[in-house]
């Protein structure tokens, strides 16, 4: 029988460790709009890519970001994290200026994150998709 689950390695270990991670911004303000949300995608794709992580699953609502992401367990998901919400805010406060005048700072300090291995990969997809239509 053939496994569903696929492994990723580095020189070390064979894994497969996938995550469910939410974050907001700061006060849970709206301000993913107006082309800031697909910035923001090209910049979690790009520091995915620098990390040898892979965004399986991404929604960008207007008060909230929905990611399904692969991660090598040695580098961490906390550190993955930490590069995204920090380059990304930095990105995007200096391209769109009027986010500075709307939050002090574009993140919350705070995210959720949650190992995906309760619930079969295609359900959590299908939630990450559904996000939209709510």
């Amino acid at each position: 029988m053939k496994s569903l689950i696929q492994y990723k390695s580095n020189n070390n270990i064979v894994f497969s460790c996938k995550y469910h991670v939410v974050w907001c911004p700061k006060y849970r303000r709206s301000v993913l709009i107006d082309g800031v949300d697909e910035r923001l995608k090209s910049i979690l794709i790009e520091v995915a890519e620098e990390t040898g992580s892979e965004i399986i699953e991404m929604e960008i609502m207007p008060d909230h970001v929905h990611l399904l992401v692969e991660c090598d367990p040695q580098f961490g998901i906390n550190k993955l994290i930490k590069m995204m919400k920090g380059r990304s805010s930095r990105y995007l406060r200096n391209e769109f200026p009027w986010l500075k005048s709307r939050i002090p700072s574009l993140w919350t300090n705070s995210y959720f994150v949650s190992t995906v291995g309760g619930t079969t990969l295609e359900v959590v997809k299908q939630y990450i998709e559904n996000q939209k239509g709510v």
